[in-house]
């Protein structure tokens, strides 16, 4: 072999090993805790499965079959001002604020509820295919989980789905995505059936911040209590959190 061709061999040999060598890994997620701001009473009954705040009331969607409610709340007490049953004793999950309604997902009963925000009175229910866990709106669509590591997008006004991604953690599925909250640009998810809470780039399903949020329950949290899930953004990065059956709401900051 002529040095020519010793060369022309090198270059190519070198332009091979740059094709066909691994993508570079992102950095690991980052993990924190929550800094608790303040302890506000939370129902003990109550069986969250959605909370978010909208013009200084907070909605709480509870659970369980024949008991599942959409609720008001005074969020710097936790008192409950309005509570009415979800109809057709539907097993109540996840809800969210759209303008004047709100949307609740049911579990597995195949259809979702939308309400009267002003009223708290059921307006329509239109068909949901497979399970609904948590649900949040990030202004131009609506953002569901159904307890696998998929979140689906759905169209604000009749819950047609627009498609989805799966959700990674340093290129791992995270499967058991719960209640959700979006947050400019993100998706807050609680992790089932952990005390964890994740947030996610919708864009491509990357978790880029990990809260571990398990010392909550040394502040009075019955070991009978069930998982965290509940997650409703204040401002910046002040967050109302609780948990199925807590006797406690946490105002937190997190990030």
């Amino acid at each position: 072999m002529n040095t020519v061709r010793m060369l022309s061999a090198a270059v190519l040999a070198v332009l091979a090993g740059v094709l066909v060598a691994p993508a570079a890994q992102g950095e690991p997620a980052a993990t924190t805790q929550p800094e608790v701001l303040a302890e506000i009473p939370h129902d003990p009954d109550a069986f969250t499965q959605g909370l978010e705040l909208a013009d200084s009331v907070l909605y709480e969607g509870t659970g369980l079959a024949g008991q599942s409610q959409l609720r008001t709340l005074d969020p710097a007490t936790g008192q409950v001002d309005r509570a009415e049953p979800i109809p057709g004793d539907y097993f109540g999950e996840g809800i969210t604020v759209v303008g004047d309604r709100i949307w609740q997902l049911t579990y597995q009963d195949g259809v979702a509820v939308q309400w009267d925000r002003a009223t708290m009175t059921p307006v329509r229910e239109v068909p949901l295919a497979g399970e609904g866990w948590g649900l949040c709106y990030d202004g131009q669509r609506l953002v569901r989980s159904d307890g696998t590591d998929r979140l689906r997008f759905h169209d604000p006004g009749d819950m047609g789905e627009l498609g989805g991604v799966d959700v990674t953690r340093d290129g791992a599925p995270v499967t058991g995505l719960n209640e959700l909250e979006c947050v400019e640009g993100r998706v807050w998810a609680n992790v089932w059936p952990t005390d964890t809470i994740v947030r996610i780039d919708p864009g491509d399903g990357a978790v880029d911040l990990v809260v571990d949020a398990a010392a909550l329950r040394e502040r009075g949290i019955p070991p009978s209590a069930q998982v965290l899930n509940g997650i409703a953004h204040v401002g910046g990065d002040e967050f109302l959190v609780t948990g199925k059956d807590w006797p406690t709401m946490f105002r937190v900051r997190l990030g």
